[in-house]
């Protein structure tokens, strides 16, 4: 089960997924609202934090969550404060009761990563991709437009038609032509 607890939050955050079972895990931390409180209106503890990658926005309260919880923060970059474990791509994590390919997608940052689940077509695309083909910036430090491309390119290869939804940084949560999505962002990253 998937949750978006930053869902009517009034504030520059990423969207923070709540994914029950199992492991119980966040999909990034938000950042500005108080999370620790919105995950214990669902769950009495929190056993994983995802970094999909570590911009403000995406790890601005991760203090507050592993001070409240003592979860477990994996990321690709180990080295970023609060990851206790650095990911590989290729690796495969399960957490929220599903198996997930983790899928190293720079270009928006050094260290983004997307998580695909291929038994059920679920993916968390951080700021890669977002609904109606847009696509992570590449006007920060560390970004780069033609790499992003090479990352949307790859992810297109490793998914399977049809998803059936997507899971993206910010905007809604995309269940409707989602493969095509990211077609598109892929087609307007290139102009």
């Amino acid at each position: 089960m998937f949750g978006n607890l930053a869902a009517d939050v009034d504030t520059f955050t990423s969207n923070v997924f709540l994914c029950q079972g199992e492991t119980t895990a966040l999909i990034d931390a938000g950042n500005d609202f108080d999370v620790v409180t919105r995950v214990s209106d669902h769950v009495d503890d929190l056993d994983l934090v995802v970094l999909t990658h570590t911009h403000p926005d995406h790890v601005g309260e991760l203090s507050a969550i592993t001070d409240a919880f003592d979860s477990e923060v994996i990321a690709f970059d180990g080295s970023f404060e609060g990851v206790d474990r650095a990911i590989v791509d290729g690796e495969r994590l399960t957490f929220g009761g599903e198996t997930y390919d983790v899928v190293h997608t720079p270009g928006h940052k050094e260290d983004h990563c997307c998580f695909y689940d291929p038994e059920n077509r679920v993916l968390f695309a951080g700021d890669l991709v977002f609904a109606n083909g847009a696509f992570g910036r590449t006007d920060l430090a560390g970004a780069d437009r033609n790499t992003l491309i090479e990352s949307i390119d790859r992810l297109l290869d490793h998914v399977d038609e049809p998803l059936e939804a997507m899971y993206a940084g910010h905007g809604p949560v995309v269940t409707e032509d989602v493969y095509e999505n990211i077609q598109r962002a892929a087609q307007a990253a290139r102009f």
